[in-house]
């Protein structure tokens, strides 16, 4: 019997199967008890979970699982309750396609698009400098995701942002032709370049957590290093050097989403508004594809407002 996905679980539904952990540990509850919280997931989408027997020990993150229990409700999100969970044995017929969330696109497509962008540019100082951040970035961003849990977080999901963008980016362009073009199409490769020092994720594109890079300097500024460093190698400098650090360490766009400086030219700007415009349509399009037409999700934190599946026909009485 197929087991149902993430995506199709519901209140009250029993559920039995494999699914990939994206985070486990140990708690202790308000009267002392031991309990499991974990997070599963496939690529449909994920789970919080509780087992309330302290005994057992929290599988790894990055491992399956074959779990069995019931889907409830707390605080408005659904929540499996587990009755049992092993891991996995010889034998077990684990269709990994359907755990790992993974970008629509292969690799090596969205990468030959990359390649073939900076091919375009006018600008050698540009080539040299986005050639050798690539080349700094290394093998992982075929497979590296581009976040933790919501926008493009699947394998392969921070060249699937970057690709993405590009194609926005392309529209931008020829919408506002006083733009320089090759400025911000630069800016979209790399300003997420640096999550690959951010975050430690294996290659199905599960992140663990943040690397101490990431948690004590962050993408953005460890991003202007790594440019410097870049220009540097390639013995580019001046003006350039200068709009392609402010594009990454300002593309957050304000102080209270990480950016210690706000756009302060087109480029940067549009930058800002296609990376917001990209990771939003990306993380409403999962839930669309988890919440039935004519439903509401639950309220999404990162949104902060629940959101609603158009039935796009009238059709309603």
């Amino acid at each position: 019997m197929e087991q149902y996905t993430v995506s199709q679980l519901a209140k009250d539904m029993r559920f039995e199967g494999f699914l990939l952990v994206r985070s486990s540990d140990q708690r202790t509850g308000s009267n002392g008890s031991r309990y499991l919280d974990i997070n599963l997931t496939d690529r449909t989408g994920e789970i919080n979970c509780k087992m309330w027997d302290g005994t057992v020990p929290p599988p790894p993150a990055g491992t399956v699982i074959k779990v069995r229990g019931l889907v409830q409700e707390y605080n408005g999100r659904q929540q499996l309750r587990i009755e049992r969970l092993r891991t996995v044995q010889e034998g077990d017929m684990v269709d990994m396609a359907r755990l790992v969330p993974c970008a629509p696109e292969k690799p090596e497509d969205m990468r030959r698009e990359i390649d073939e962008t900076i091919d375009r540019f006018q600008s050698e100082d540009l080539k040299k400098i986005v050639r050798e951040m690539l080349r700094l970035a290394g093998d992982d961003l075929a497979w590296f995701p581009a976040a933790q849990r919501l926008h493009h977080a699947e394998r392969s999901g921070l060249l699937h942002h970057t690709t993405g963008m590009l194609r926005t980016a392309e529209h931008i362009i020829s919408a506002y032709p006083f733009l320089h073009g090759d400025l911000l199409r630069a800016g979209v490769i790399l300003h997420d370049l640096s999550k690959i020092a951010e975050m430690k994720s294996d290659e199905l594109g599960n992140v663990s957590d943040y690397t101490r890079d990431g948690l004590l300097i962050g993408h953005l500024v460890r991003g202007v290093a790594q440019l410097a460093q870049a220009a540097k190698n390639v013995g580019v400098e001046g003006e350039i050097v200068v709009l392609l650090e402010h594009m990454i360490i300002s593309h957050h766009g304000a102080a209270d989403f990480g950016s210690p400086r706000q756009p302060m030219f087109p480029e940067a700007e549009a930058l800002h508004w296609i990376d917001t415009l990209d990771a939003r349509m990306n993380e409403m399009q999962g839930i669309m594809e988890r919440v039935p037409e004519g439903a509401f999700s639950e309220k999404i934190w990162s949104l902060d407002r629940r959101m609603y599946h158009p039935r796009y026909v009238d059709d309603a009485p």
